[in-house]
């Protein structure tokens, strides 16, 4: 059984215009997905494509408008979305945690970082006071920052960027959480010191067998550091599978497209197909979503395209699949 487990979910956005007409947005499409113990599953897509929403989905962090209209998010065989927030909250934070790519905005400017971290431990395992010191300058050595003690009384904004996301990674694994969920962890940061974080967190996903979700545009990161890749496009995962399989014979369109348009691919000429904006989700084809935008549309795809399933867990939403 997978840790966790999305299946055919979907998000609107629900609300009212002007002339208080109701207006939906299909954001998610029947997002399907499995992520075990002791791997990175790699989400990707364009700006827009629905990998954040995703993230705050299973996280139980939807605002209105935003609304599961269908689906199902098991964790340890747990339905997520049938749980209230309070029940929720008892989860988040705690056995699935978030990284997120803006360190300095989000640490609270007024507390000191060791306290910080402590908060989690005493709200989620009601840790006393001193225990939760302690286990917050266990974890701030353990992330690999030197003086921990000296880290701990300083405030955010004494920080770097790469210790503030050190932080954030302290805390989201102080309380021994089954899965992290790192959206974007490296935004604004240099190469340097991107590997760095990104190798701890690899090195804590398997020291700990945690399963964790790695949402980036970086394809390359993804290739270094994940297990499997579900490529997003319009809310919909067009492709999924091993990461050797997916990059070694790409068979969705706009998985050629998205590594064909690598910095290297375009300096050599080797861009697969034209770009474009992204779909509007208030008026989202029928069938596939990909189909203004692709090379091989026929008139089949005017229904949504069929599984087609590659074997070994490699499968693509398409009609007309990319040879091998």
């Amino acid at each position: 059984m997978s840790l966790l487990s999305v299946s055919d979910l979907h998000v609107h956005f629900i609300a009212r215009d002007r002339r208080d007409q109701v207006r939906i947005a299909r954001a998610l499409n029947g997002v399907t997905f499995p992520v075990e113990r002791g791997e990175v599953l790699g989400l990707v897509g364009e700006t827009g494509a629905g990998k954040s929403l995703t993230a705050h989905a299973i996280m139980g962090l939807l605002k209105p408008p935003a609304k599961v209209v269908q689906g199902s998010i098991r964790f340890e065989d747990q339905e997520l979305t049938s749980l209230s927030d309070e029940a929720m909250n008892a989860i988040r934070g705690d056995r699935i945690t978030l990284v997120v790519q803006s360190p300095k905005t989000s640490l609270d400017p007024l507390t000191r970082v060791g306290e910080q971290i402590a908060r989690v431990n005493r709200v989620h395992r009601g840790a006393r006071p001193e225990e939760a010191r302690t286990k917050a300058i266990e974890m701030l050595s353990a992330v690999g920052i030197p003086d921990a003690s000296r880290c701990a009384q300083s405030w955010p904004h004494e920080l770097s960027g790469g210790m503030a996301q050190r932080v954030l990674i302290a805390m989201a694994l102080v309380n021994d959480p089954q899965m992290v969920i790192a959206d974007e962890p490296t935004t604004g940061l240099d190469v340097t010191v991107q590997a760095q974080i990104l190798d701890l967190l690899r090195e804590k996903v398997v020291e700990r067998h945690l399963a964790a979700i790695l949402i980036t545009h970086d394809l390359g990161v993804v290739a270094h550091y994940c297990e499997h890749i579900a490529v997003m496009f319009a809310g919909t995962i067009v492709e999924i599978g091993p990461v050797s399989a997916v990059f070694g014979a790409p068979r969705h369109p706009y998985t050629r497209h998205l590594i064909g348009s690598s910095p290297d691919r375009i300096r050599l000429g080797q861009e697969i197909d034209r770009a474009g904006p992204p779909p509007d989700l208030y008026a989202l084809p029928q069938g596939c979503p990909y189909s203004d935008r692709c090379p091989k549309a026929q008139g089949a795809c005017a229904v949504v395209p069929p599984i087609a399933d590659f074997g070994d867990g490699h499968s693509a939403h398409c009609f007309f699949p990319e040879s091998a």
